[in-house]
């Protein structure tokens, strides 16, 4: 058998306006997938669609979302809970990257909001494990 034909392109063919699944949003956003879906029950504005056997489809806009509330958690420094204030006030579009993060000292948000983003998921795992 020759070589004739090379392997199938990577995944990065897909058009820009194609829906995604949660695999390609986590390897593209280099976010967990446990993170992403534990983000969606913190911000009800992510809702991608559902299919068969709960399969994740991400469109566009929900990828914005992704990268925007990763930017303000992960590189600015907010909380889940000061994202959430931004998003339910409508400033999520306007929270310039330059936004004062909410951490007192400098360097120590990034920690703080990790360390958020685990007690919060802790407390659902306890409250999971009591269902």
């Amino acid at each position: 058998m020759s070589g004739d034909h090379a392997p199938a392109p990577p995944r990065l063919r897909k058009a820009p306006t194609a829906f995604r699944t949660i695999s390609e949003v986590s390897d593209d956003l280099q976010i967990p997938q446990h993170v992403l879906r534990f983000w969606e029950t913190k911000f009800p504005q992510l809702k991608p669609l559902k299919r068969g056997g709960g399969r994740r489809y991400y469109r566009p806009e929900d990828i914005a979302l992704l990268r925007r509330i990763s930017d303000l958690l992960y590189t600015q420094g907010y909380t889940i809970k000061g994202v959430q204030r931004l998003l339910r006030e409508g400033g999520l579009a306007e929270a310039a990257p330059t936004a004062e993060p909410e951490a007192a000292e400098p360097g120590a948000h990034g920690l703080r909001a990790a360390l958020e983003e685990l007690e919060e998921i802790a407390e659902e795992l306890r409250a999971l494990a009591r269902a």
